[in-house]
């Protein structure tokens, strides 16, 4: 699989025909006979390859004037892990309209955080998507007003606006293009019954490639979990989330054959941007068949592949929450972080409800840690000065950690921080910005692993050494780190 795959015709037509998921996301099928667009693996007959046409995206589908597909719904197809796995600028803008960015600052804000003009933005996107960002932007506002549709008891007019349309005329007239279904329609067709849902309450379902391995992944957001923020309660991970416009609260459950998501929100704009950073927390569209294939073909790797296969990368919902957590996990055990953290949002943090568990606070922004007393922090001076350093650069704006961040860029800046090593800017690199080639040699629990394995343990030889494993070198952290005991290698009972 790689960049441009809808163009190699031969290849897409054999993944039509073997109905063949892996491939859900990476193109769309569109059917000159029938005019409706399909993800690969759609159940229905396939039609003839003379009949078929690939596009890129589901907006490209769209503006060529194709219809989703009633049975496969394309629409909530896995995102392509393009998006995820690259720094360049088309890559940036994707992961950014999924946070919503066209919807609340318009183009000229995705191209101002991008540091492009818009007609530059516009022509990579069209290039690469056959749309441009309004069309890439309108056909995830479609996706988001189906889901509020089939799932919520909330009036049409509500739903239109908290999908993002500027008037409930384009949201009627966008339904019914994009599905051939008006919007009440497509409720009456939805299954379940959605007024028995809890008012206020989302149920959705967040679809993967497989394999998935949810031992590493949970195991790791619930050992770190800082009390308050975050817990594990009745087999899910559970959160609360600062938004663009409130607050929420997500349990996140793994299943089988996808990952289930019960969103409370305070305001139902925010859908779009929660379901977007829960999919990065838990990296839900990586591509785990060209992932395991290159680390498998190493021979010290391939036993760990084949053991449990499907390790994601645990990520973050918020960049700038995960910076300030690792610095005061430096040099630390996980509880001795843990405890710092919830010192910090016990003090700082925005008080919230939570009738279904033990949550209590939002994690502080930097703007409320900037004016925090430095004595206060029970840590060595050096760290302080740290901390005190990084949360002033976030809160002052001259440090950005986001979905448009350049990952090399944005580790030197990292690097150039005081009490910022290798470790630190690299977890950050890992975790926050999402690079899915981020390396901890130095790591004790990669050095130790390393030497158990026969692999070399010393930083400069375990790098060079893990070339080989490029560019998903983050991913054989998780393999090396799961040759351990620790807790956060092990799905919480």
């Amino acid at each position: 699989m790689q960049k441009g795959m809808h163009t190699d015709t031969e290849r897409c037509v054999r993944a039509v025909r073997s109905k063949d998921a892996r491939f859900d996301g990476w193109f769309f099928t569109a059917v000159l006979t029938t005019g409706i667009y399909c993800r690969p693996s759609c159940p229905v007959v396939p039609p003839k390859a003379e009949n078929m046409v690939f596009h890129p995206s589901a907006a490209a589908c769209q503006q060529a004037g194709f219809r989703a597909c009633k049975r496969c719904r394309p629409d909530t197809s896995p995102g392509s892990p393009e998006w995820n796995q690259r720094a360049d600028a088309v890559a940036r803008a994707m992961r950014l309209i999924a946070d919503g960015v066209v919807d609340r600052e318009g183009v000229t804000g995705l191209a101002a955080r991008l540091g492009y003009s818009t007609r530059q933005v516009e022509r990579q996107l069209r290039a690469e998507l056959g749309a441009g960002p309004l069309a890439l932007a309108r056909a995830q506002r479609a996706q988001t007003a189906r889901l509020l549709i089939e799932t919520t008891a909330l009036p049409m007019a509500e739903i239109a606006f908290a999908a993002g349309f500027s008037s409930v005329r384009t949201f009627n007239d966008t339904v019914r293009e994009v599905y051939a279904l008006a919007p009440g329609e497509l409720r009456t067709r939805a299954p379940g019954n959605t007024s028995r849902a809890t008012p206020g309450v989302l149920s959705l379902r967040l679809p993967f490639r497989a394999p998935l391995n949810p031992d590493n992944l949970f195991g790791h957001l619930a050992a770190t979990a800082v009390p308050g923020v975050e817990e594990w309660r009745d087999g899910a991970y559970r959160r609360t989330l600062r938004l663009p416009y409130g607050h929420g609260i997500v349990a996140l459950t793994p299943h089988p054959d996808h990952i289930a998501c019960r969103l409370t929100l305070g305001d139902p704009r925010d859908l779009t941007v929660a379901i977007s950073r829960c999919r990065r927390l838990l990296d839900l569209d990586a591509d785990p068949v060209a992932v395991d294939g290159q680390l498998r073909a190493d021979p010290v790797l391939a036993p760990l592949v084949d053991k449990a296969p499907g390790r994601r990368v645990p990520r973050t919902v918020d960049a700038a929450e995960f910076a300030v957590r690792a610095v005061l996990g430096q040099q630390v055990s996980t509880a001795a972080a843990r405890t710092h953290a919830a010192r910090l949002v016990t003090a700082h943090g925005t008080p919230v409800d939570d009738p279904e568990g033990g949550l209590t606070h939002l994690f502080p922004s930097p703007g409320e840690l900037a004016g925090l007393d430095p004595e206060t922090l029970a840590m060595p001076r050096t760290r302080r000065t740290t901390f005190t350093t990084l949360v002033r650069r976030l809160a002052d704006g001259d440090l950005h950690l986001g979905a448009e961040s350049d990952w090399p860029e944005t580790r030197a800046e990292l690097l150039a921080l005081p009490g910022f090593g290798p470790w630190t800017a690299d977890v950050i690199a890992m975790r926050a910005l999402g690079d899915p080639d981020a390396f901890l040699p130095t790591d004790l629990g990669i050095r130790r692993a390393a030497r158990e394995l026969g692999l070399p343990s010393t930083p400069a030889a375990l790098t060079a050494r893990a070339a080989a494993w490029r560019p998903w070198r983050a991913y054989a952290v998780q393999y090396l780190w799961a040759t351990d005991s620790h807790p956060i290698n092990f799905l919480p009972v």
